[in-house]
C-alpha cells in the first residue's frame, strides 16, 4: 500500500481535477469511500497528477516530456472548473457539455468531471473551446482531444520493452523485460514499481535465472512471483519482498523451451505456456505444469490442438484455458505479412487432460486471453485485430472487430467485465463493453466499442504488449516497443488513471470486485 501525506493543502481547480480521476471509481455523491489498499492507493496517486501541498502539477508531469498531453489535458478540464468561480453562465454550460445522454445533471463540478472520467468521450469539441476562455492552467490542450483520458509514464532503471505485467496484494506493479536498455541484448532483471510508479522491493531484481522476461507473470498464493526466462528456457521465481528463489540458471524442468504465459490455480499448480518461440515449425508446443509449484515433478502436456501455445488462464473450475497462436514468425519475419495463420484455443481439466479446442475464422494468431466473471474467454487475434468471445463451453459468442492497424495483443477484464485492449500495432488502447451492459452506457451491448475508432492514445503510449487493472481502478499497459522498424524498445509502463473499475489482485482468478461488504475486500 502507498502512503503520501502533508500537513496542509491547496485546493485549487488542479487539485480538485487530480483527486477526481484518481479516486473516481471511490467516488459517488455521497463522498469518497471503498475498501484498501485500493482506495490509499488511488490517494496516492493522485499526488501524481497535482502537488496538494503547492497546488502545481505533480512531478511525473512536469518531469518526463511524453507525459506532456496529459498535462496539457488536465489544465484544460482545471481551466473549464475555474470558469464555475466567475461565471455562472459558462459553469452552466459546463454542466450541460458534461452530462452524458440520459444521465441526471451533475450537481457541482466535482461530479462534472467524474462524468467524463466515466466518459471519457464526452463533449470532446465542445469542452475544449468553452476551456479556451479560461487561462489559469497553462500550457492547455490547443485543439480538441479525441478523449479525457489522463495516461502517466513511469520509467526507471532497468526497466525498458517491457512485457507482461501482474499486480500483487499490496498493488505493486511487476513487469518483465525483453532488452537491455537502447539494445537488443537479453535483460536480466524483474521490474518492480509501488503503486504511484516508483521503483520498490530493491528493483531492478536480477538473479534466479532471469534472462530475456517472456511475455509472462503470475503471483501465486505465497505472494511470490513467476516469470518465465524466454532467453534462458527456464522459470525465475520471486519471494513477494523482491528475493530470487530459483537458481541461477532458473528451473528448466518439464522441457521449457521459450516459454511465455504462466498462470497459476485454485490448487497453487503453476501452469506455463511453452511455445517454442516465434519461429519454427508448426504445431509444436506444449503447457508444463509445476505441481503445487514444485519444479521437480513437472508434468508435459501435450496435444495435437497445440501450436505454438501462447497465453495460459485459469477459470473458476479450475481448467486452464490456452491459446494456440499458431505463431510461427518465418513468413512474416523474413518475407510479408501472412494473410490467414489460423488460431485456435484450448481447454485442459484439472487433471492435466486436454478437454477440447475452439476453432473459428475469427482466431488468426490468437495472443492474449482474458476471462471475464461469468467464466467467458476474450482473445484477441494478432492479425485480424478481432476480439473473440468464447463461452465457458467452448462455444463462440461474438466476434468484435477493431482497427486493422490495432494489431491487438493483450486483453485484461475490469471489475464491471468491460474488455481493455492493448494495441500493439497502432500504440492505443481499446475499451469494449462486455457482458455486463448494465455497466456500458445507454445502448451499449456486449461488444460495442467504447473508445474511440482507433483506442485510447496518448504520447505516452508506445506499442502495447500488456494491459493489466488494479485495486485502484488504473489500468496499466507495457511499452514493449517504440519503433516497429527497426525494431526498438519501448520505455515505461503508463496508468491510465482512475479508467477502469477496480479488481481485486492477484487475479483470484476471474476478476472480483474489491467490496467494503466482507470481512475481507477480496477472497483469499
Amino acid at each position: 500500500m502507498a502512503e503520501r501525506t502533508v500537513s496542509k493543502v491547496t485546493v485549487n481547480e488542479l487539485t480538485t481535477v487530480a483527486a477526481t480521476y484518481a479516486l473516481a471509481q471511490f467516488s459517488d455523491q455521497r463522498g469518497i469511500s471503498g475498501p484498501g489498499p485500493g482506495l490509499q492507493n488511488a490517494a496516492a496517486t493522485s499526488f501524481n497528477l497535482a502537488d496538494p501541498a503547492t497546488g502545481k502539477a505533480g512531478g511525473p508531469l512536469t518531469g518526463d516530456s511524453a507525459n506532456s498531453e496529459t498535462l496539457a489535458t488536465q489544465n484544460t478540464l482545471a481551466n473549464l472548473v475555474s470558469l464555475c468561480v466567475t461565471d455562472n453562465a459558462r459553469c452552466d454550460k459546463l454542466v450541460h457539455l458534461a452530462t452524458p445522454r440520459g444521465a441526471a445533471r451533475p450537481a457541482d463540478t466535482v461530479q462534472a468531471i467524474l462524468n467524463l472520467v466515466r466518459n471519457p468521450t464526452q463533449s470532446p469539441g465542445g469542452l475544449q473551446a468553452l476551456a479556451r476562455t479560461a487561462t489559469v492552467f497553462t500550457p492547455a490542450l490547443t485543439a480538441a482531444p479525441k478523449d479525457w483520458v489522463l495516461a502517466v509514464r513511469y520509467t526507471a532503471s532497468e526497466l525498458y520493452a517491457a512485457g507482461r505485467i501482474a499486480l500483487d496484494a499490496k498493488g505493486n506493479v511487476w513487469a518483465t523485460n525483453n532488452w537491455k536498455p537502447g539494445t537488443r541484448d537479453p535483460n536480466p532483471y524483474v521490474t518492480v514499481l509501488d503503486p504511484t510508479g516508483r521503483p520498490t522491493l530493491g528493483s531492478p531484481i536480477s538473479g534466479g535465472g532471469m534472462k530475456t522476461g517472456a511475455w509472462g507473470l503470475a503471483i501465486d498464493h505465497d505472494g511470490s512471483v513467476w516469470a518465465p526466462s524466454y532467453g534462458g528456457n527456464a522459470m525465475s521465481k520471486y519471494s513477494f519482498s523482491g528475493k530470487p528463489l530459483s537458481p541461477s540458471s532458473g528451473w528448466k524442468d518439464g522441457g521449457l523451451v521459450k516459454p511465455q504465459g504462466v498462470a497459476v490455480d485454485q490448487r497453487g499448480n503453476v501452469w506455463i505456456a511453452n511455445s517454442y518461440g516465434l519461429k519454427g515449425k508448426p504445431g509444436v508446443g506444449s503447457v508444463v505444469v509445476y505441481p503445487h509449484g514444485d519444479p521437480s515433478k513437472a508434468i508435459s502436456i501435450t496435444d495435437k490442438s497445440f501450436n505454438h501455445p501462447f497465453a495460459v488462464q485459469i477459470d473458476g473450475q479450475g481448467r486452464a484455458w490456452v491459446t494456440n497462436s499458431h505463431l510461427s514468425f518465418k513468413e512474416l519475419m523474413e518475407s510479408r505479412r501472412p494473410s490467414k495463420v489460423g488460431g485456435s484455443v484450448t481447454v485442459i481439466g484439472p487433471d492435466f487432460k486436454p478437454i477440447a479446442s475452439t476453432n473459428d475464422s475469427s482466431l488468426q494468431a490468437p495472443v492474449g486471453l482474458a476471462l471475464d466473471s461469468k467464466g467467458n474467454a476474450w482473445t484477441v487475434n494478432f492479425f485480424s485485430s478481432a476480439v473473440t468471445e468464447i463461452q465457458p463451453n467452448g462455444t463462440v459468442a461474438g466476434v468484435y472487430q477493431l482497427p486493422k492497424k490495432v494489431v491487438p495483443w493483450s486483453v485484461a477484464i475490469d471489475g464491471q467485465d468491460r474488455v481493455w485492449v492493448a494495441g500493439f500495432g497502432d500504440s492505443s488502447v481499446s475499451l469494449l463493453c462486455g457482458v455486463n451492459t448494465a455497466a456500458c452506457p445507454s445502448g451499449a451491448s456486449t461488444g460495442t466499442v467504447l473508445s474511440p475508432a482507433q483506442g485510447f492514445r496518448n504520447k505516452a503510449i508506445q506499442h502495447l504488449t500488456a494491459v493489466q487493472i488494479d485495486s485502484s481502478g488504473n489500468a496499466w499497459v507495457a511499452n514493449n516497443w517504440a519503433k516497429i522498424v527497426p525494431p526498438t524498445g519501448g520505455v515505461g509502463l503508463v496508468e491510465l488513471v482512475g479508467a477502469a473499475s477496480p479488481v481485486c489482485t492477484p487475479l483470484t482468478p476471474l476478476p472480483v470486485r474489491p467490496s467494503s461488504a466482507h470481512g475481507n475486500a477480496c477472497p483469499k
